[in-house]
């Protein structure tokens, strides 16, 4: 081998070298960056004329199992619609409450009921038909509270697809115009390893919104499709349409068109979380605007309607005129059964036996239509009252069996209800959350592992000390040939 030959070898070994301590230095100080995927330099042998020339850096390239990463992804989306599932159902049972807590509906119907059993122990009694109001008034207004929540969490679900709906059209955004930065790096031969990085958590990003899987195309340039079918990028990135509703009542659903569906592109799509964009977040929150939150809605208007209806039967109380609301009244009025929706967060103590109404105590235990306060000592009302509360009674409405149940026998069937929910939602969390666990353990075991890192190293020092050696010995070798 030639001197010239030699020292193209050891030179062109020194570039590859130092190419590789770069490498190597990139990998070990990223190695607890998110969305970093380690690097590997890529040789080839050199020829000039048809004969060795040393080596020479084909390229750098990132390390990615794109299999996993699909998966990864999938999961990230699946955990992240679980995890709001189940916190917004177990919100919803801490509210209605387990019976052994004082403020749960369960231990209010049952605070009435023994509120009517004391008046009727002592008709004469007004702190004794105060304990009525009192308890009444608690009830009414624990159902309130629980509408009240719901129709919260409703307005918060939508705001927070209106969150997400501008996270997703900037991220998408965001990748298409890396696409375009990654394809002019490429084609002026410029690294582009560290813009698929930045493309990378942006995509991740966008998995955790929906799921997504990632297509590859020709020169590092990648499309997304959600796994509903709808397409992200292709080319161009896709616009998705949404309008927030701000204030959100019980009676507002997405097919009345109350509420915002959504779009791409200007064309409509199912707004469901089994929709094209459903799966993640995303799909939870318009889960829990438009199906979870109005199934439980309708649960505790089921509830209202029972205690209303119970009141309003004339057996109960022969004073009361017809048309005129019983105990438990629709914000002042009768039951009107075709405007059931919202009916726990309007539902209200008559107004006639509070006194902080105006309203006057006696009437709990002479009527509700009477004149005037006539026997104290007579409690057949307020034993009426109290067999009203205590019969068991087929519901008029909300996802209950055949089956005839008290008041109490019905809040604690709505509590199972939302007890069986949860338990199931966090169920499905569970098995999520462990299935992107592993996955997220197995993506990360393929990133950077800086002890093997610091072996290649020290080969590339190795490496770098021998080519410069070579130099070396042929620069003392040219010194010799020029001193003879």
């Amino acid at each position: 081998m030639s001197l010239s030959a030699s020292l193209a070898n050891a030179l062109t070994g020194l570039t590859a070298s130092a190419r590789a301590a770069s490498v190597v230095s990139s990998n070990v100080s990223n190695a607890l960056t998110e969305g970093y995927a380690r690097r590997e330099l890529h040789l080839s042998p050199q020829s000039v004329g048809g004969t060795g020339a040393g080596v020479k850096v084909d390229s750098v390239t990132r390390v990615v199992d794109r299999a996993l990463v699909t998966d990864r992804r999938l999961a990230d989306g699946e955990a992240g619609n679980a995890r709001l599932r189940s916190g917004f159902l177990a919100r919803i049972e801490d509210l209605t409450g387990t019976p052994e807590n004082e403020g749960s509906l369960s231990a209010r119907i049952a605070s009435l009921e023994s509120a009517l059993i004391q008046a009727a122990s002592r008709p004469d009694s007004q702190a004794r038909l105060q304990g009525v109001v009192d308890a009444a008034t608690g009830l009414a207004g624990h159902l309130n509270t629980l509408s009240d929540a719901l129709g919260q969490e409703r307005m918060d679900a939508d705001a927070g697809i209106a969150a997400q709906i501008r996270t997703l059209n900037d991220s998408l955004a965001n990748i298409d115009r890396l696409n375009a930065e990654i394809l002019a790096a490429a084609a002026s031969g410029h690294d582009a390893t560290a813009l698929m990085d930045q493309r990378q958590t942006l995509v991740d990003r966008v998995a955790t919104i929906v799921p997504v899987r990632e297509v590859a195309r020709d020169h590092d340039q990648i499309s997304l499709y959600t796994t509903g079918g709808a397409i992200l990028l292709e080319g161009n990135p896709a616009v998705i349409g949404f309008t927030a509703t701000g204030v959100i009542t019980a009676d507002m659903s997405i097919g009345s068109g109350a509420l915002s569906g959504f779009t791409i592109n200007g064309l409509a799509v199912p707004p469901s979380d089994s929709g094209p964009l459903g799966g993640g977040a995303l799909g939870a929150l318009i889960a829990i605007r438009d199906d979870l939150a109005p199934a439980a809605q309708a649960q505790l208007d089921a509830v209202a309607r029972d205690l209303v209806e119970r009141f309003e039967n004339p057996a109960i109380d022969p004073t009361r005129a017809p048309g005129q609301p019983g105990l438990f009244t629709d914000d002042g009025a009768i039951l009107d059964p075709s405007i059931e929706e919202g009916l726990a967060g309007r539902i209200a103590l008559n107004a006639l036996v509070d006194p902080r109404q105006g309203g006057q105590l006696w009437r709990l235990r002479d009527g509700l239509g009477a004149a005037a306060p006539g026997n104290v000592g007579d409690a057949t009302l307020l034993q009426n009252l109290g067999v009203a509360l205590s019969t068991a009674r087929s519901p008029a409405s909300g996802n209950f069996t055949g089956a005839a149940r008290s008041a109490s026998g019905l809040a604690a069937d709505v509590l199972s209800g939302f007890a069986g929910l949860r338990q199931s939602a966090e169920e499905h969390e569970g098995f999520a959350t462990a299935r992107h666990d592993a996955l997220k353990e197995m993506h990360l075991a393929q990133g950077v592992d800086t002890d093997a890192e610091m072996q290649t190293l020290l080969m590339v020092e190795q490496a770098y000390a021998a080519n410069a050696r070579v130099i070396k010995v042929i620069d003392d070798l040219i010194q010799q040939l020029i001193g003879l």
